[in-house]
């Protein structure tokens, strides 16, 4: 079979599928009609999701890296975590790594590699710890994303920020980094949070206007040119933000889809603009947790 094209569309409606209807059915119905078959809908659908095959960039054995699993004390009990450093470093900067809305997996940890190779302390917490931990099934991950407060959620970060204020590894200067429903949790962490230093969030949901005004952290927020749904709250976010007088820096990527730093989704990652929005983010939290 001749190699099926990949449309917006077809895009579109994982997007929708993912983030909105949790409705697999619907969405290969979907995508067997924007293909024109079942059997083209077979191949695009594993290009549109992510690869576990392809989530290791920097191996978890990397020799220039110190990795461990710990727990901190959130509510209503401990919440897990996975962490990785420069091999003997003393003390760092320390980045809060905040997963997309399929929990900790094996990307997250390696995006977790990767700002420690970048010279921090970098912890990424399982939040979905108050239901169990983060399952192997993605859609059921999506599911129980859904089924814990935004009031435990943010419990849960401040705990991680107050860990890492801390932590015998940590100069006491705390950033966030999150993706997709990760990159939300960074804004709103931001609200919350008069201790976190800076923040970086990729095609997250934007904080409420009215919470704006608490937000202490300097923040770079990464958009996709053809993310309709989370960039529609650009513009109220970013006139809150200039009407509050806060510290922040705004990118919007053309031409690239959300999910465009994801290498593990070949349908959507854009290396041009991931490796820009990359570099960007490691100045801007090597200079803030300086």
């Amino acid at each position: 079979m001749e190699h099926p094209k990949i449309t917006q569309a077809m895009i579109n409606a994982y997007d929708e599928y993912t983030h909105l209807t949790l409705d697999r059915r619907d969405f290969m119905r979907k995508l067997r009609a924007l293909a024109g078959s079942g059997a083209a809908a077979a191949v695009i659908a594993p290009m549109l999701a992510a690869s576990k095959a392809a989530a290791e960039i920097i191996p978890e054995n990397d020799d220039r890296l110190t990795t461990t699993d710990l727990t901190y004390r959130g509510a209503p009990g401990d919440i897990k975590a996975y962490a990785a450093m420069p091999k003997d470093a003393t003390k760092l900067p320390a980045v809060i790594v905040i997963h997309e809305n399929r929990g900790l997996n094996a990307h997250i940890k390696d995006v977790t590699r990767r700002i420690a190779l970048e010279g921090f302390l970098a912890v990424a917490p399982d939040l979905l710890s108050p239901s169990g931990g983060t399952p192997d099934d993605e859609d059921k991950a999506r599911e129980m994303i859904g089924a814990i407060t935004q009031d435990i959620y943010g419990s849960n970060l401040l705990a991680a920020v107050e860990f890492l204020k801390t932590h015998p590894n940590s100069t006491g200067k705390v950033g966030a980094i999150g993706f997709c429903w990760g990159g939300g949790q960074v804004n709103r962490l931001a609200t919350l949070s008069t201790d976190l230093k800076a923040g970086v969030a990729y095609y997250g949901a934007q904080a409420p206007a009215e919470e704006v005004p608490k937000i202490n952290a300097a923040l770079m927020l990464h958009y996709a040119g053809l993310d309709d749904r989370i960039n529609k709250g650009i513009d109220a976010y970013k006139a809150s933000l200039e009407a509050n007088k806060k510290n922040f820096q705004i990118f919007i990527y053309d031409g690239v889809n959300h999910a465009f730093n994801n290498d593990t989704s070949s349908a959507r990652y854009n290396k041009q603009a991931a490796d820009l929005a990359w570099s960007r983010t490691v100045e801007f939290l090597k200079q803030k947790l300086a």
